[in-house]
């Protein structure tokens, strides 16, 4: 049975979190003069010689209404790396427990294990993608606190078989943390309104991908009350800035905006894949719920130089394990795409 306190570091469940001014401060003033700030104002405008909130509730009000899930259920970090690192230090003692990972996936979970010194066991998909089920379930032991999971996977771009993440979900009682950064650009449905019926789930979000803000570095978890409540613990008191801040209440205005931009995308990325089926050079396009294509070629490290010369930068994964001969292509723009098939062709 899922008990959380039994997963958190007994130092987190004891910590009294770092206090800050305007988390001791609830209501109206007009005048502040509890947190050292500059009074004059800054070079920029007003605004920015104050602190900003730190739980960033305006935001997570307006997130909360576009996905359908109350604002305590929301922690935002400064991207979905300080979620992952952040979920580390809650749960994983270092030198002391593991978490597992599904290679090929995303980078950033083992570095922030790395980083934590927590112990990283890796349990590679099967040749087409899915969870190894039974892999899993030799590679868990007493110490491993987090499975994490990648749907629509990077750099495979394919989604998880829902039911096998149910199975592991239904009886694996540490965290398992499913990383949706592109699932916007899926038909497949995320697992944030399954969150009522597992306690042990987080699911990660991102407005880098879909709605075009990756320069503003914010990331989302999805959890129960309990867990935002220890990663907000543990995060640091104003780990969002203010600027960050306005301009997303901005973007969360234009939902459109981002459906057509998403529609734009996915409909390259039809286009993009049948093109490159038809190159001499390239082995197989291998279907994709993301914005970019995972495309086995002749030859992935001269054909990524190749492109380099031409100056079009795109991913060599051709080290990945399950990746052999492949490059990892995003999704550009018409002209883009257009430029990226001349260039594969001569």
């Amino acid at each position: 049975m899922f008990q959380l306190e039994e997963l958190v570091r007994p130092n987190i469940l004891t910590l009294v979190p770092y206090s800050s001014a305007r988390d001791e401060f609830k209501g109206e003033a007009d005048i502040f003069l509890d947190a050292n700030e500059n009074s004059l104002g800054s070079p920029l405008t007003k605004w920015y010689n104050r602190y900003p909130d730190p739980l960033q509730w305006k935001v997570k009000e307006k997130l909360s209404a576009i996905k359908g899930i109350a604002s305590r259920h929301i922690f935002l970090g400064n991207g979905s790396d300080e979620c992952i690192d952040v979920l580390l230090r809650v749960f994983c003692e270092p030198a002391i427990d593991n978490i597992v990972i599904v290679p090929p996936t995303y980078g950033m979970y083992e570095v922030s294990a790395a980083i934590n010194n927590v112990k990283v066991r890796k349990v590679p998909l099967t040749p087409d993608f899915q969870l190894d089920l039974a892999g899993l379930e030799k590679a868990i032991d007493g110490h491993t606190k987090m499975i994490f999971l990648c749907s629509p996977n990077n750099p495979t771009g394919n989604s998880l078989d829902r039911k096998d993440v149910e199975v592991l979900l239904n009886n694996y009682f540490g965290i398992v943390v499913m990383d949706e950064a592109y699932i916007n650009f899926s038909r497949q449905r995320s697992f944030v309104p399954d969150l009522p019926d597992y306690p042990n789930l987080v699911v990660m979000q991102t407005l880098s991908k879909a709605w075009g803000l990756a320069a503003l570095r914010l990331g989302m978890a999805f959890a129960s009350q309990e867990i935002i409540s220890l990663m907000n613990k543990v995060k640091p008191p104003y780990n969002i800035n203010q600027a960050t801040q306005d301009l997303v209440l901005k973007a969360l205005d234009e939902v459109g905006q981002v459906n057509d931009m998403i529609r734009v995308l996915v409909d390259e990325r039809g286009r993009l894949e049948q093109e490159l089926k038809r190159l001499s050079i390239v082995r197989e396009v291998y279907p994709s719920d993301a914005n970019f294509l995972l495309v086995k070629v002749d030859n992935a490290t001269g054909t990524y130089r190749k492109l380099l010369d031409n100056g079009i930068v795109v991913r060599d994964r051709s080290n990945v394990i399950l990746c052999e001969g492949c490059l990892r292509i995003t999704v550009g723009t018409e002209t883009e795409n257009d430029a990226l098939l001349k260039a594969l062709i001569h």
